[in-house]
């Protein structure tokens, strides 16, 4: 009997352990922005884990750039029309160079996974797991394309953009691929969230550049 009890609580405990880890994830918040709109409503704006990885381009050009990105971001309103929100997200880059070898520089983008964390479900009382519904990555992909002209210069590039509703939800992106080419020099990116109301009220958080050498 004591065996089994042994067994019992040690199930216990890993259960309680997996519902824990469920509602404590090791996500880092970055930076945020809040504004009150002409509704009288905050909006804030987040961005999360962003992370940007570095690569050796494949093409071999000491004039190319390449990058995967991770990274999710969050919108949050609070105040009495927070239910009634509609909008758009949108995530980007400021890109940074200074300057380029008799070409145009030209950025390109594509992410093969777009997943959109919205928040409401509810279920009274009951907290824990339960409480935001995460759906599959619901884009088959997006690419973009952009000729950022010669440099030096910085230029505003976002990458995607999603509609949203409602009091607050996230996009959340997984190695998307990036890549700057006929730049000479360092290559900087400032990743950026933004959050545009369909009223037309718009807040901006920006992170801390990377340096894509």
């Amino acid at each position: 009997m004591k065996a089994i009890s042994r067994v019992l609580i040690a199930m216990v405990a890993s259960i309680a352990a997996l519902f824990v880890s469920t509602g404590t994830s090791h996500a880092g918040l970055d930076n945020e922005l809040s504004l009150v709109d002409g509704q009288g409503n905050t909006l804030t704006i987040q961005q999360w884990d962003t992370f940007l990885n570095g690569v050796f381009p494949l093409d071999r050009n000491r004039l190319t750039r390449e990058w995967f990105h991770s990274g999710k971001a969050t919108y949050i309103v609070a105040g009495d029309g927070a239910d009634d929100f509609e909008g758009t997200l949108e995530l980007g880059y400021q890109v940074g160079f200074p300057w380029s070898l008799g070409v145009g520089i030209n950025f390109s983008y594509t992410t093969p996974n777009i997943a959109f964390d919205g928040w409401g479900a509810d279920f009274g009382d009951v907290a824990g797991p339960f409480d935001s519904i995460v759906t599959p990555p619901f884009f088959p992909g997006v690419s973009i394309s952009a000729d950022l002209g010669n440099g030096p210069g910085i230029q505003e590039v976002a990458t995607f953009s999603v509609d949203v509703a409602g009091a607050g939800g996230s996009v959340a992106v997984s190695n998307a691929h990036g890549t700057v080419t006929g730049a000479a020099g360092g290559v900087l990116l400032r990743p950026f969230a933004r959050l545009i109301s369909s009223t037309g009220d718009s807040v901006t958080t920006y992170g801390e550049p990377w340096n894509m050498n």
